[in-house]
């Protein structure tokens, strides 16, 4: 078979569970496979998921989660994230192709994981995909976040996104500094769907922090209960 990432043939390991049909075989090869560094556990933070020094942690939090606490405007907006892998120059490069191919192959192997941590974390909480702008929508032809739900959840539309500057364009300072910006709003569903709710988003990446507590407080305001968010990389 094919690697799904670097699409190099491979003979997958035999196991007792993939010749009795109990599990499916690894899509990967084994190089490919080493280079996801998985998250969750005590070297994370209980926060954000991303792996941390002590030395650059507080009260249990990275720095980042510990400092978007003390700001008035964004402390309590997010419960918590979490994601499958560390987002290196790997996975980097792997989301970069996915996202420019939509290839459904890739959103599906992604969405099998994230639908075990869905039912492990957040099991009833409303799924909600981060949306593009509907300029970005059109150009690409799909919003991967939406793509990676197929299987496991349904996309209720409730949100919409204003046009914009792509983010991956500014700067680490400039995505922080405008988490008081609102490029997100309700859709008419959306408020009546929310309400009262836990609400878990979902998107690709999680990098600053600043978009889903952009999102948290849009929902907030709407009448959510928490949000919390789920990524495939940190």
């Amino acid at each position: 078979m094919r690697c799904l990432s670097c699409h190099e043939r491979f003979f997958p390991m035999p196991s007792w569970e993939s010749v009795l049909l109990l599990k499916e075989e690894e899509p990967l090869c084994q190089m490919c496979a080493e280079q996801l560094v998985a998250l969750g556990g005590e070297g994370c933070c209980s926060t954000c998921s991303r792996h941390i020094h002590t030395q650059y942690k507080r009260e249990g939090v990275c720095l980042d989660c510990w400092r978007w606490e003390q700001q008035e405007y964004t402390k309590g907006l997010l419960t918590m994230n979490r994601s499958l892998y560390e987002y290196n120059s790997f996975l980097k490069e792997w989301l970069a192709v996915y996202k420019f191919r939509g290839d459904a192959i890739v959103a599906s192997y992604f969405a099998k994981l994230l639908s075990v941590m869905y039912h492990h974390f957040f099991q009833g909480d409303l799924v909600v995909p981060v949306p593009l702008s509907e300029k970005r929508l059109k150009a690409r032809g799909f919003n991967q976040a939406s793509l990676i739900m197929e299987g496991w959840a349904e996309d209720h539309d409730v949100l919409a996104r204003v046009e914009g500057e792509k983010q991956s364009k500014k700067s680490r300072k400039q995505r922080i500094s405008q988490v008081t910006d609102q490029p997100f709003r309700m859709n008419e569903q959306g408020i009546e769907l929310v309400r009262g709710r836990s609400i878990v988003l979902v998107d690709d990446i999680y990098t600053t922090g600043t978009t889903v507590r952009q999102v948290a407080r849009l929902l907030k305001e709407a009448g959510a209960q928490k949000v919390s968010s789920m990524t495939v990389g940190r």
